[in-house]
């Protein structure tokens, strides 16, 4: 069939998807350290390598304001005149960093850019909802959220593609907090994707810290009626 577009991952949250106009790029991490507010000892990741700032991007898509994925040091490297969407949570860090040209959205939103139809769905609440997004235009179309919170109100239709963590990430006593396991029998339901693209779990990114120490990981084990792909740090996909 005809290549619809290209998903290339960046490790950790962050992801490249080319449509034959547009060139997104999603929550990235090209370089430098994550932390948290709280600080190294806390929770800290450190990139094993460093990815080369990606020319050309047309669009950035946010879907948190939390470091891992509106992360200043990666997001400085792009030009402030491309348009980002994001949720309220990373607006003021946008404007911050001089990006001149933001839309918001929050679920249910929808807007419409170079061809492709964007729709914000609710995310995770970490603590304000957050969002995901779905992406469809002519060339073909997709779902991508990074915690594994499912919106139920959103209208079930068929995607090329799902972007989703495949694992469940926990902590004592909070429980799950990346519920991949528990979300992917939903969105195959709700979206009957040739494919789910594994997320938030991967790339070569090492992790330390107290929180770090406790966090534990499960693993999907049924099987499932489309291809999981679990793509390594910088590799590609035709969808």
């Amino acid at each position: 069939g005809k290549m619809s577009f290209k998903a290339t991952y960046l490790g950790s949250n962050g992801w490249i998807v080319e449509f034959k106009k547009t060139k997104i790029i999603i929550d990235p991490w090209l370089k430098g350290d994550l932390v948290f507010p709280l600080g190294g000892w806390f929770f800290k990741g450190t990139l094993k390598d460093e990815i080369p700032t990606p020319q050309n991007i047309n669009l950035i898509l946010i879907t948190q304001g939390q470091p891992d994925h509106c992360h200043i040091p990666s997001l400085s490297q792009l030009p402030r005149n491309v348009r980002v969407i994001c949720p309220k949570s990373a607006n003021k860090i946008l404007e911050g960093l001089g990006f001149s040209n933001i839309k918001l959205m929050q679920p249910k939103d929808k807007f419409e850019v170079d061809g492709l139809r964007i729709e914000a769905t609710s995310g995770a609440p970490v603590p304000n909802i957050e969002n995901g997004y779905i992406i469809e235009s002519n060339n073909g179309s997709f779902y991508i959220e990074p915690h594994g919170f499912f919106d139920k109100s959103i209208k079930p239709r068929k995607l090329d593609a799902v972007i989703t963590p495949t694992k469940n990430l926990g902590l004592p006593v909070v429980g799950p907090f990346v519920k991949g396991v528990d979300v992917l029998p939903l969105l195959v339901k709700a979206f009957e994707p040739n494919y789910i693209l594994s997320s938030t779990v991967g790339g070569d990114a090492k992790f330390s810290g107290i929180l770090n120490k406790f966090i534990s990981i499960d693993e999907f084990k049924e099987k499932l009626m489309c291809q999981l792909i679990d793509l390594k740090k910088m590799e590609s996909i035709n969808i």
